[in-house]
């Protein structure tokens, strides 16, 4: 589908960067898909859905990754999040405003895929969330938190070094190592679910990961937050960034009649149109109708 298209050009965490091997929201969803597809085949379940869920969890996302979800959740009243919008988009935005054929087990998945900060493998999931709909949900983060540890690393914002020990003794110390401790962890502490001879169904069967691996990725996770994920907002270019969401928001709002109509019918372009195209954009995308409308705008980006 079309939003699928252009998650190529939308940021991970580091915006519109230079270099040709950092992460993108497309290249991040091919991670999740490929590492959920592994545990569900490990496991027995139905790798189909699986993939399904994966492959549209991210599809909502903005402009500038999270620092553009941030910001249209503050710009508009009723509230912004990248996983309902992903759910809008199957539903309303595709296929010419008709949404797509997909089950019920699939919208669930992408619209329950999302974990605040904090405890990854808290117990208060959404009623009736799929096994599969679980997978999706702790392969996103295995995906993103090696991956954009290793952005981080190529930024050289961090070295190895600079690793929580609790996470690398426990995880190891290269990427590979920790995806495949990870992945490994999850099959084994989540065995019931596959009905194979020996797994037990009391109490009733998740996906889950052991105490010990769960806490080293909390760890991690938490460490990515308040070295990585929070300073990048603070950046030249994240401040940028909310001032051309911001922008494009306000002339999105004050002339409707400039919004496609694919993402609005002409009778109904209303603060929900403006929302759903300029999440709708891509990072250079964004840029370039921002400089057009302010000149100046982007000069954050310019050297990159």
């Amino acid at each position: 589908c079309n939003a699928f298209r252009r998650l190529k050009h939308k940021t991970q965490v580091f915006i519109a960067p230079s270099g040709d091997h950092y992460v993108t929201r497309l290249t991040h969803t091919l991670e999740v898909s490929q590492i959920a597809r592994t545990i569900a085949r490990a496991l027995n379940l139905n790798e189909d859905l699986t993939e399904a869920i994966a492959l549209g969890h991210d599809l909502g996302h903005t402009p500038f990754g999270h620092i553009g979800e941030d910001e249209l959740d503050r710009l508009y009243p009723q509230g912004f999040h990248h996983s309902r919008q992903s759910l809008r988009v199957v539903e309303r935005l595709e296929g010419d405003g008709q949404g797509l054929n997909l089950t019920w087990e699939v919208r669930q998945g992408i619209l329950s895929h999302s974990k605040p900060r904090g405890d990854f493998l808290d117990s208060a999931l959404p009623d009736g969330l799929t096994l599969e709909g679980q997978i999706c949900r702790l392969s996103d983060a295995v995906a993103y938190l090696n991956h954009d540890l290793a952005d981080a690393f190529r930024a050289g914002i961090l070295a190895n070094d600079d690793l929580p020990a609790a996470a690398v003794n426990a995880l190891g110390g290269r990427h590979s190592e920790r995806i495949n401790t990870m992945v490994g962890d999850i099959v084994e502490s989540s065995w019931a679910v596959s009905g194979q001879a020996g797994a037990s169904l009391e109490p009733p069967p998740a996906i889950t990961m052991s105490p010990e691996k769960s806490r080293a990725v909390n760890i991690l996770r938490e460490f990515m937050f308040e070295k990585v994920y929070i300073p990048e907002g603070a950046t030249e270019e994240g401040q940028a960034a909310r001032r051309i969401i911001r922008l494009l928001y306000r002339h999105y709002s004050e002339h409707r009649d400039e919004i496609p109509v694919e993402f609005a019918p002409v009778r109904q372009r209303g603060e929900q149109a403006v929302v759903d195209y300029v999440a709708g954009m891509t990072d250079l995308y964004a840029i370039g109708i921002a400089e057009r409308l302010e000149p100046g705008i982007a000069t954050a980006f310019a050297s990159r």
